[in-house]
């Protein structure tokens, strides 16, 4: 145990931010560079090594925190950084961009702030990075089998990592110009810099893991064809098809999709263009979604120079303690407060959007919207609520109904679909084709990157057993596992 009085002795202290004023001049993370080291000692002591450690619960990876949060505290970061690695290839995606549930699970949490869980973390990780603790671990010897692993998000790039390591020969087959998938062009620099997924890739490539960028399995390379020259297959292509809007005025100019936005101020960080081809100087912003998407969202607008932004969610805004239907140690929805919203901007709640209105050019000028309230269990228009806002773009982040039924991909390898939508598969993350993986939001449906790595581990082990027979691999999940909630 780190320190028995840690959590006595020391309350929670988090990540400093940047001003406002100065982030927003620029795309780097918002956090201060270096403002963790110095705290997170005493924060890594407020871990009380529970005889029944519940953050484990909280997190689908099965991470060793406790352990790490003990090498942290005692500064051994070689040590903390194998915790760290033996349970979850990715940490500094995580660290940076999940909620972390293990949090909420925290011990701690019953009746104290709970532990800077995610904060210790991304220090483990940042510090084993800075002392050269993460190097390619190549295999011993090859299989002489081969895997083709579609998409290269969170999901894809765990299982293709955890068979490269096991001794297959892998490629991983991206339909985007750049390796990542939505943590490339889903998540804005501010928030995890790409750097983070260069030097993973890097140590991928060392490892012996092939990338193939700019080929959409189903339209470029049938998935016919795919599977004749692989011994296995793992679809990890996510849930890219949006939730659409249906109302009047949706075919305007100016509505978008956020991940028809979203990407587009990636790519300008990438240096393919100088500024975004759709942008939001000037105008008028309204975000439709209260999640994390939509904040992202939130936060490219104000650094892009909006007059305003203004984000519309349809359900009541959450409380900011647990409600007693939330009890500990499940996940509970609370009011969040992101540093896009720290950035300004205005967030308006139990509002449902009727149409919009356009110029004579065909441009969105003007979003019509309407209170809703809870009658007899459905959400109801009040009467007399009607109004409108302005709008110059509207950005529609409202999450994502299932994998990508267009390009071909589920008929021509002739997958089953799940009661959701998503791609069926048995307790080996296989489907009903003999050979053909699923893992992440394909096969689970829209989720945490925690799950997406834990499904890649997990249908990594799948194949492997299924290639050579028995698989050491680790499988932290079943597909049937879900998020610890009510």
């Amino acid at each position: 145990m780190a320190d028995p009085k840690g959590f006595l002795n020391h309350g929670r202290e988090v990540a400093k931010s940047r001003p406002v004023d100065v982030r927003l001049k620029d795309w780097n993370e918002v956090y201060v560079p270096g403002s963790l080291l110095p705290i997170i000692g005493k924060q890594a002591s407020r871990c009380m090594d529970c005889g029944i450690p519940f953050c484990h619960n909280g997190c689908p990876l099965g991470n060793l925190i406790p352990e790490w949060n003990d090498f942290a505290y005692r500064e051994d970061w070689t040590a903390a950084s194998e915790r760290l690695h033996a349970t979850n290839n990715f940490p500094e995606f995580t660290g940076r961009l999940c909620p972390a549930p293990c949090e909420s699970a925290c011990v701690l949490g019953i009746n104290q702030p709970a532990v800077t869980i995610k904060n210790v973390e991304v220090s483990i990780i940042d510090k084993a990075w800075e002392t050269g603790d993460v190097a390619p671990q190549a295999p011993e010897r090859l299989s002489g089998k081969t895997v083709a692993v579609i998409g290269s998000g969170p999901a894809g790039l765990a299982a293709a990592q955890q068979l490269t390591r096991a001794g297959h020969t892998v490629a991983v087959y991206e339909r985007a110009d750049r390796i990542g998938g939505l943590l490339r062009y889903g998540i804005p620099e501010f928030k995890m810099e790409k750097r983070h997924i260069n030097r993973r890739i890097e140590q991928m490539r060392a490892e012996g893991t092939r990338f193939r960028t700019g080929i959409e399995i189903g339209r470029d390379l049938k998935a016919t064809d795919l599977k004749k020259r692989y011994d296995a297959i793992v679809i990890a292509a996510g849930a890219t098809t949006a939730r659409d809007l249906p109302v009047p005025g949706r075919e305007l100019k100016g509505v978008y999709q956020a991940m028809e936005y979203l990407p587009l101020s990636n790519k300008v960080q990438e240096g393919d263009y100088v500024t975004s081809p759709i942008s939001a100087e000037g105008k008028h912003v309204v975000v439709i979604g209260g999640g994390d998407t939509g904040a992202d969202c939130v936060g490219t607008a104000h650094r892009q120079g909006a007059a305003s932004v203004t984000q519309l969610e349809i359900m009541p805004r959450p409380g900011e303690e647990r409600s007693a239907g939330q009890p500990w140690p499940t996940f509970p929805m609370l009011y969040k407060v992101t540093s896009a919203h720290e950035e300004g901007g205005e967030r308006v709640y139990s509002v449902s959007t009727t149409h919009f209105e356009g110029d004579e050019d065909g441009n969105v000028q003007w979003l019509h919207l309407t209170e809703v309230e809870f009658i007899d269990g459905k959400l109801t228009p009040k009467p007399g609520t009607e109004r409108k806002i302005p709008a110059q773009l509207v950005t529609l982040a409202m999450g994502f109904t299932g994998t990508d039924r267009e390009n071909g991909l589920v008929e021509q390898f002739g997958l089953e679909l799940d009661e959701r939508g998503n791609i069926a598969r048995d307790a080996d993350f296989q489907t009903n084709v003999p050979g053909v993986y699923v893992a992440g939001d394909a096969g689970r449906g829209q989720s945490l990157i925690v799950w997406a790595i834990a499904e890649g581990r997990s249908a990594a082990r799948g194949v492997d057993r299924f290639l050579t027979g028995v698989s050491e691999l680790p499988a932290p999940i079943r597909p049937t596992d879900r998020s610890l909630m009510v």
